[in-house]
């Protein structure tokens, strides 16, 4: 794990891994019946270190080491929930986490709706998700297609230190199941974070991260940093973009997309998963209904290829870059002067 370092403000500085790792240790503090389960989680802290250190500060009933079974894990969780809990699960990996699907769908997804609303399930399952990090078959997966397909769930992933904790905090304060997406790629990225920070983000809220006038690229998670230096590239082009980072996938903030898109009139949603039914197939149709007569081009995509994920010395070829930001950019084909 990263140590902290501290700014000239005083504010911490701490990777996006700390600020999970922080998050949790606030949840569990401030409320006890938030449970940690998952595979090497106590001991260990997790294979990237997220739950370091909570096992030793609040014992192993609370920071709970699990059998590789993750139909059993979510299984367990979704009984503690039921029973009052709020348990946070750890899939190891995104692709780990296939085992427990059968759960989610049939029985975390509805519990409320089965119940008419008697019953909620707080219950979060964390999932490091995506590529970037040279990870082999089954660890570099971005899966959350399946989890934004099921009706039930919110659907959260944070791209920046701040909204790392914030979100977390969020998602184990909520009385509806959440699924939370760690982009892998970004767990070692460092940006000042206060102590004990108190703006918690709401869920479906996208936040524009930088405001552009050429087109506006929409993104999420790992892709966000591509973007950002998209657009800072596309300036020697004399094209201005907008980007903003989704934050939760559902519930889904149609509000500031499609005021940002009516505003430029041109649209790129850009994500690592595959594009064939991917979620920028379902981001480009909601912009294309709400905001059809302000289009002057089609709502484009840059996406994954559609394929199993790639060996790790091809995994460059396959994700996001910035040249194909920009040359979807380019496909616009707006008049330039």
């Amino acid at each position: 794990m990263t140590t902290a370092t501290r700014g000239r403000s005083g504010t911490a500085e701490v990777s996006l891994a700390k600020a999970l790792n922080r998050a949790l240790r606030d949840a569990m503090a401030d409320d006890p019946t938030v449970h940690l389960l998952g595979e090497d989680i106590g001991a260990l802290g997790g294979v990237f270190r997220v739950t370091e250190g909570l096992a030793a500060e609040f014992g192993e009933d609370r920071c709970t080491d699990t059998p590789l079974a993750e139909a059993g894990i979510l299984g367990a969780a979704t009984g503690m929930a039921m029973y009052g809990l709020r348990p946070v699960v750890e899939m190891q990996f995104d692709a780990f986490a296939y085992p427990a699907f059968e759960q989610l769908v049939s029985h975390v997804s509805r519990m409320r709706n089965r119940t008419r609303g008697a019953m909620p399930l707080p219950l979060t399952v964390r999932i490091p998700y995506g590529g970037g990090i040279g990870g082999v078959e089954h660890h570099s997966d971005s899966s959350e297609t399946y989890y934004m397909a099921t009706p039930g769930l919110h659907v959260v992933t944070p791209a920046t230190v701040a909204d790392a904790y914030g979100l977390l905090r969020r998602a184990i304060a909520s009385d509806d199941p959440v699924v939370f997406l760690e982009p892998k790629r970004l767990y070692w990225a460092k940006e000042p974070l206060p102590e004990r920070p108190a703006d918690v983000p709401p869920f479906g809220r996208a936040v524009i991260r930088r405001r552009g006038d050429s087109a506006t690229l929409i993104t999420y998670g790992p892709s966000l940093p591509v973007c950002l230096a998209a657009a800072e590239a596309a300036r020697a082009d004399g094209w201005d973009l907008g980007v903003i980072d989704l934050r939760t996938l559902v519930p889904f903030d149609d509000e500031t997309v499609c005021a940002e898109v009516r505003r430029t009139g041109r649209a790129v949603v850009v994500h690592e998963a595959a594009g064939f039914a991917g979620p920028g197939a379902e981001i480009a149709a909601r912009v294309t209904e709400r905001c059809f007569h302000h289009l002057a081009a089609p709502v484009l995509r840059v996406t994954g290829f559609d394929i199993p994920y790639p060996p790790p010395l091809l995994e460059r070829h396959h994700l996001p870059d910035v040249d194909r930001v920009l040359d979807a950019v380019a496909r616009l084909q707006w008049d330039l002067g």
